[in-house]
């Protein structure tokens, strides 16, 4: 069977949908929403197969969208039409199904049953070794100079069809709108849709094989590889040869600011760094991942939008916040750290309560009445002072009296209608079976 069959068959196309219903997201250029499609292709499905079977089947141009990046800059996003997203997944499965055989067992991007985990974990593997210095290439703009004919060239090793590599092409090709605006696309692989994910991976795979080929220790998700060695000179021998490589075979350009020869413990991957503990080699998060959460989380808690909501619903989505990136750097050591952001966290929702709190009648009550009843031992007259103070908000949220009234405990556990606020430092020890 030809793949364009594979690629049409009912199942396929239905697992498609599934999938795409399932991720949401936004609109293309069409307007329809991915909750609007599936009138559509049940009105349309025979003239859609049709058209893609005899390769008069036009994509859409993708919407362009920016996203911020951390270091202030900001990435482009290619969104895809509901239908043209469908297409592109119906697509990508039957493609990474042929290829999953064949990619190396040290790419990790974008693949099922591998994660970023699994990366961190290879690379922590070589540097337990001995290979303890790391060239961090950095390829230019990957995804926006992905060069077409090279990619169907390499698709056509594997992808013998010429309807589904016409399809793919007029994928590449298909342009982007910008403020109303249409640019043709000559180079690149738009971020956005599912089959960016996979035609990046078959491109960098010729990496892969040439870095196995030439027997070297490397890990690489996406366009983010590391590859490791036991002295400067090899590394430096390495850069330099990989660089010159990836700009005469794949047509990739290295960008000559960014990709270095380190140490360990100067290297960032993923979010990670490394240190060493103990005389082994571990990683924590960076320190721009961990400002980066703290400014996430106080964005959420400025005063003035926290007070107005409910404090239950303020506390649900910053458990989520802290929950999920907590998820992702588990494998990281940071109890020093989760143990001083749960302390400035508690302190942030303790302003928030005085604030709704409010007036110093309201305040000295609510104050007095946790006080009898947990039998914290406080003085009227402390309280008093507490709820009278001239002292600004975050101050006075910080006195003894409203720490130990207002204590972890009671955040934890005695909010009203069930959200607790969570404890980063023990749902962070849980996480790693501590």
């Amino acid at each position: 069977m030809e793949l364009i069959e594979v690629i049409l068959s009912k199942e396929n196309l239905n697992r498609a949908y599934k999938k795409v219903v399932a991720n949401k997201g936004a609109g293309g250029v069409d307007g329809v929403t991915v909750e609007e499609l599936g009138n559509y292709i049940r009105e349309n499905r025979e003239k859609i197969i049709m058209s893609l079977r005899n390769r008069t089947y036009m994509p859409k141009p993708v919407r362009r969208v920016f996203i911020p990046k951390d270091n202030g800059k900001k990435r482009p996003l290619g969104i895809p039409t509901a239908l043209d997203r469908t297409i592109q997944q119906a697509i990508s499965q039957p493609i990474s199904d042929i290829y999953e055989k064949i990619f190396s067992d040290y790419s990790y991007g974008f693949r099922p049953g591998r994660s970023c985990h699994d990366a961190i974990r290879q690379a922590l593997e070589y540097l337990n070794e001995g290979y303890e210095w790391v060239v961090d290439i950095d390829i230019e703009q990957f995804f926006d100079k992905v060069n077409h004919d090279k990619l169907i060239q390499i698709l056509r090793e594997q992808v013998n069809d010429s309807t589904t590599l016409n399809l793919i092409r007029k994928y590449l090709k298909a342009g982007v709108m910008e403020n109303g605006l249409e640019k043709a696309t000559i180079t690149g692989v738009p971020q956005g849709g599912p089959l960016s994910v996979v035609c990046s991976n078959v491109y960098l795979d010729k990496l892969d094989k040439e870095l196995e080929y030439r027997g070297l220790r490397f890990t690489r998700y996406a366009d983010d590889v590391l590859i490791f060695t036991k002295s400067e000179m090899a590394a430096n021998r390495v850069m330099k040869s990989i660089s010159n490589w990836l700009e005469r075979k794949l047509f990739l350009k290295v960008n000559a600011a960014k990709t270095k020869v380190v140490r360990p413990t100067r290297s960032k991957y993923l979010g990670f760094t490394f240190l060493k503990n103990g005389g082994e080699w571990k990683v924590k998060p960076t320190t721009e991942k961990k400002k980066k959460l703290k400014k996430k989380v106080s964005e959420y808690l400025k005063r003035g939008r926290a007070v107005a909501r409910p404090l239950a619903a303020t506390i649900k989505r910053v458990n989520e916040m802290v929950r999920g990136w907590i998820n992702y750097f588990r494998i990281g050591l940071m109890k020093q750290y989760m143990e001083e952001f749960g302390e400035w966290l508690r302190h942030k929702v303790r302003v928030i309560v005085m604030k709704q709190w409010k007036k110093p009648k309201t305040i000295y009550r609510n104050l007095r009445y946790l006080n009898w009843k947990n039998h914290n031992g406080f003085s009227h007259e402390d309280i008093y002072k507490v709820a009278n103070s001239r002292l600004g908000w975050y101050k006075r949220s910080g006195m003894n009296v409203v720490n130990f009234i207002l204590s972890k405990d009671i955040l934890e556990n005695r909010i009203k209608d069930g959200a607790g606020l969570l404890n980063p430092l023990s749902y962070y020890l849980v996480k790693v079976g501590i």
